[in-house]
């Protein structure tokens, strides 16, 4: 029988399986079982199986998660519920809340699906829990290994979720802010270079919108150059967010302006301006949260290699020094503005909270 399975990054099976001999020697362990990477199985221990667990979780670093086996069977749906029937009432109370979690392996004549449906009926008939598929208080693990079964049960707090419930969200307050960034210009591969790394740094954060804003003549095919691989980032990046994201993703729209031409256009709006020669933000911590108060956007005024004209600073709102003593590289200086922003709000307590919707019965 099983008394353990862990699961790892690929590639570091061995060496999981080789620190767990270290902690805990005379236990028998099986690296990759069937060939299957990122999974180590425990059969056998020197010391009571929730011990052995412990001593994994301090002292093997690579071990991402350590279920205890609770449960072992044929990998078929019948025995799957009565073996998760015999192990889950002294496991979890009606007063909590569950999740199946299913990983199937192999070849089989069912699903993932099925073998969650037919548990979780199960575990709710037996316990009288109610389920949570998002952040449950308890898990029911199901790990399928071609023709064998292991079941496990633990806490929720197994899983690390992006999102909680009371989490502070950014993306609302990102959509209040518009990006104001003077070109970068210089050699062709250099400008489109940079402008891939802020195209794609812009639009990870889904801000409102950027502006590409030179405040003197530049060289046509420099910015040319520099605004083919602005484009070409923030198309890598949105078409990754596409895929991944469970919700619409903003595409940031790109817009060039005279920066001073910006700056009369954006008159009775928050200015934000960014420079060595600005605050530090600790100091403008109050002045930052009423901008952020008041309603309306928000625009973050983001130089290149000589920096913003000081002129500027005279119609911002406030003049930030993102570090003081560093000169912040300009790939990095809009993504700076923005962590250190939200960074602020949050202190703050300024940030929305993530609450999960209540389905409607």
């Amino acid at each position: 029988m099983t008394d353990l399975l862990i699961k790892t990054i690929r590639g570091l099976e061995k060496v999981v399986a080789s620190r767990i001999l270290e902690s805990l020697a005379g236990s028998e362990v099986v690296p990759r079982p069937h060939g299957f990477l990122g999974l180590v199985l425990v059969k056998k221990t020197p010391v009571d199986k929730y011990e052995a667990a412990k001593v994994i979780l301090e002292e093997v670093e690579e071990a991402e998660k350590v279920l205890v086996i609770e449960g072992e069977c044929e990998a078929n749906i019948n025995d799957i519920v009565r073996t998760v029937a015999r192990v889950v009432e002294s496991k979890i109370s009606s007063n909590e809340t569950f999740a199946v979690r299913t990983t199937r392996r192999g070849v089989h004549d069912f699903t993932s699906i099925d073998i969650n449906v037919a548990v979780g009926a199960k575990v709710k008939e037996i316990t009288g829990a109610e389920v949570d598929l998002d952040f449950p208080q308890k898990i029911v693990w199901v790990e399928i290994l071609q023709n064998r079964a292991y079941i496990s049960i633990t806490t929720g707090e197994l899983e690390h979720h992006k999102v909680y419930e009371g989490k502070p969200v950014a993306l609302p307050i990102l959509k209040k802010i518009a990006i104001a960034q003077v070109p970068y210009i210089g050699p062709l591969d250099a400008a489109k270079k940079m402008g891939v790394r802020i195209g794609r740094a812009i639009q990870t954060f889904e801000v409102r919108e950027l502006y590409i804003t030179p405040f003197k003549p530049v060289p046509a095919d420099e910015l040319k150059a520099f605004l083919e691989g602005l484009f070409e980032g923030i198309n890598s990046r949105y078409e990754i967010q596409r895929r991944t994201y469970s919700r619409r993703v903003h595409k940031v729209p790109v817009y060039v302006q005279d920066l001073y031409q910006f700056i009369r256009d954006r008159r009775g709006e928050s200015i934000i301006a960014t420079s060595t020669r600005g605050r530090p933000v600790s100091e403008l911590r109050n002045e930052i949260a009423e901008i952020f108060r008041k309603r309306g956007r928000v625009n973050v005024l983001v130089g290149a290699r000589e920096g913003l004209p000081t002129a500027t600073f005279r119609y911002s709102t406030v003049t930030v020094d993102l570090a003081p003593s560093v000169t912040i590289s300009t790939e990095f200086a809009s993504v700076a503005a923005i962590i250190a922003l939200i960074t602020v709000l949050e202190e703050c307590n300024l940030l929305p909270r993530y609450h999960k919707e209540k389905k409607s019965k």
